[in-house]
């Protein structure tokens, strides 16, 4: 299994970035994915989810409204568009697939243990 994470870069303050996630070896059908991220001297955390119906989402607070989880199960791929960044979402991008199909609300869910497969991470930095 393989999650090939890209799109990253250095985008400026209330710019747009898209990231995508391309998946071998799993089928998107199957499972859910999500991306998470980690800034530096801060714990990994939860930014989105997609079920693996594609009809289930789950977003952090802090970016619901700038961003949007999609996939393309053609390509098996997922993306996620952000907007309106700010210098707080700065951080390493990394995306990964559950076995468990559904993308809970309680954020206890996503831990980094509780996920099957990671891929590498994209950095994103966001300049004031």
């Amino acid at each position: 299994v393989q999650l090939q994470a890209s799109g990253g870069g250095l985008v400026q303050a209330g710019g747009s970035q898209r990231l995508s996630c391309a998946a071998s070896g799993i089928t998107l059908d199957y499972y859910s994915i999500g991306w998470f991220r980690q800034a530096p001297g801060k714990e990994r955390e939860a930014v989105s989810c997609i079920s693996s119906s594609g009809s289930s989402r789950y977003y952090l607070d802090s970016v619901k409204g700038r961003f949007a989880i999609s996939r393309d199960v053609a390509k098996n791929t997922v993306f996620l568009q952000m907007n309106s960044l700010k210098p707080e979402d700065t951080a390493v991008y990394y995306c990964a697939a559950n076995k468990f199909t559904g993308c809970p609300r309680s954020t206890n869910y996503y831990t980094v243990s509780n996920q099957d497969y990671w891929g590498q991470g994209t950095q994103v930095t966001v300049s004031s």
